[in-house]
């Protein structure tokens, strides 16, 4: 049994009916729980259009539960992309394999050299990202694993799903998280924007997080990509599915991001509408479901929404990413994956950070929870 299962029970039209009849009554009896105890109805309240005018009170409450759980501490990391080759075509992805761009793959010097360069910024964890391609499976990102895990306290991915049996191999090369989005979990949307390869499997992708939770992953990173169907029924079923993970591996942690559709090569797609005060809607509401969640802004929002979202809810945030392979060093001009918003040096969100009284981490997990040895940055080359 997996969450497919879960998933099955629920019709992803009636979810959005359902959360449209919410009223004010509900979303007061969600907020009066003072994020304790919190059920998918009450997410379901906090997410409605009835909830909009609470929408000050739902910040303030989750400002305060972030602060008790997790401090003014603001996470930073980067996202160092392996490679754009990728075999499916999605109508949103600057990858895509129908778009007829130059298609690169770091070697084993790039590799390490966009290592470098990322931890001269002062990360001491690192996010690896590539496409979805047999060719840079699990070999490939076993080999990147074994050059990078000297020099950085903890790695993490966000690759093609793997088998259960890779990511357990994976994890004792010290891979300690992993980012799997389900892009959406509307199955009338989904075969409309994943049109070929194996990101088309729509089943198969849901299940990716159980194979993770049996294979041991410390940290498993779930969410939508907002703009592709109804933002609120988006957000309930990822709240489903958090739940049932929670359930069914509690050993994990988890971390939530509300990623929205911008710019990339190939056609321009319809987008269905999530503003900024729909985010911050979204965030506060999971903030409010659960205190133990770490919840993530990227660079595909402004500085100045980025500047003000900050305190909302949420624990960690990108900064000074690059989204193509090689950016950091070998190939700065190279594809992107999408176009990023917030174009800051590392330096400058953690100065904004500092001045507004957070303290910008730089690292994860530290290196001795896998029992290894600390990082030696200055042999990265």
């Amino acid at each position: 049994m997996t969450f497919v299962d879960t998933w099955k029970k629920h019709d992803f039209a009636a979810v959005a009916a359902s959360i449209a009849t919410r009223t004010t009554d509900d979303v007061r009896r969600a907020l009066a729980k003072q994020g304790r105890g919190l059920n998918l109805d009450d997410l379901a309240a906090l997410l409605s259009p009835a909830a909009a005018p609470f929408l000050e009170e739902m910040a303030a409450l989750s400002q305060r539960l972030t602060v008790a759980r997790f401090g003014r501490t603001m996470q930073l990391y980067a996202p160092l992309y392996l490679t754009n080759v990728c075999a499916n075509i999605c109508s949103y992805c600057g990858f895509s394999a129908q778009n007829r761009i130059p298609r690169k793959a770091l070697d084993d010097a790039e590799i390490l050299a966009d290592g470098k360069a990322v931890a001269a910024f002062g990360f001491d964890h690192l996010l690896l990202v590539t496409g979805e391609s047999s060719r840079y499976g699990f070999a490939y990102l076993q080999n990147a694993f074994r050059l990078l895990r000297p020099h950085f306290s903890s790695l993490s991915m966000e690759v093609q799903p793997l088998e259960e049996a890779e990511y357990a191999a994976l994890t004792a090369e010290g891979l300690s998280a992993v980012l799997i989005y389900q892009e959406t979990y509307d199955p009338a949307v989904y075969p409309k924007h994943h049109l070929k390869g194996p990101k088309a499997d729509m089943a198969y992708r849901l299940a990716t997080p159980d194979r993770l939770g049996r294979a041991g992953v410390k940290k498993i990173g779930l969410g939508a990509l907002y703009g592709l169907s109804d933002w609120r029924a988006e957000s309930w079923f990822l709240g489903l599915h958090l739940q049932y993970m929670e359930k069914n591996y509690w050993r994990t942690r988890y971390s939530l991001s509300f990623p929205r559709l911008r710019p990339h090569e190939g056609n321009e797609i319809p987008v269905t509408p999530f503003n900024e005060r729909e985010l911050v809607q979204a965030a506060c509401a999971f903030r409010l479901f659960s205190q133990e969640i770490e919840l993530s802004l990227s660079t595909r929002e402004s500085p100045h929404f980025r500047n003000h979202a900050y305190q909302l809810g949420f624990t960690s945030m990108s900064a000074g990413s690059r989204t193509n392979p090689g950016g950091y060093a070998s190939e700065p001009e190279s594809l992107e994956q999408f176009a990023i918003n917030d174009d800051r040096t590392p330096a400058e969100v953690a100065a904004f950070l500092k001045s507004v009284g957070y303290e910008p981490v730089w690292k994860d997990w530290d290196a001795s929870y896998d029992g290894a040895s600390a990082p030696t940055v200055a042999a990265v080359n």
